[in-house]
């Protein structure tokens, strides 16, 4: 089973590929936690992260604070778009709450 999520993954990567203007927005989630990294994969910097670690609440909690941190980070260093990257997991529960609230927090996916 982890062997056909990593073929998913190297699939998805070689299409979704993150620049200085349109970074490429990383989530990992696990059963507990949610990470999130801005990626420019040009020069391969990370140019912002955000992690649930010590924050306490419910998993759509934790993605709301992990969002709104990107995006305040996303705005701090202009950026408007980001590319999205789900790492193949599909599009619901903490990774929709993630998407959707950075979205009405004005950056673009």
């Amino acid at each position: 089973m982890a062997r056909l999520n990593e073929r998913t993954r190297q699939k998805i990567r070689r299409t979704i590929i993150g620049t200085a203007d349109r970074p490429r927005l990383s989530v990992n989630r696990s059963l507990l936690h949610l990470h999130a990294q801005l990626i420019d994969d040009a020069s391969g910097k990370t140019l912002g992260a955000a992690h649930s670690l010590k924050m306490k609440g419910s998993r759509s909690q934790k993605a709301q604070t992990v969002a709104k941190a990107i995006a305040a980070i996303a705005k701090e260093q202009k950026i408007k778009v980001v590319v999205f990257d789900r790492a193949g997991r599909r599009y619901a529960g903490v990774i929709k709450v993630l998407a959707e609230t950075i979205r009405v927090e004005g950056v673009q996916i």
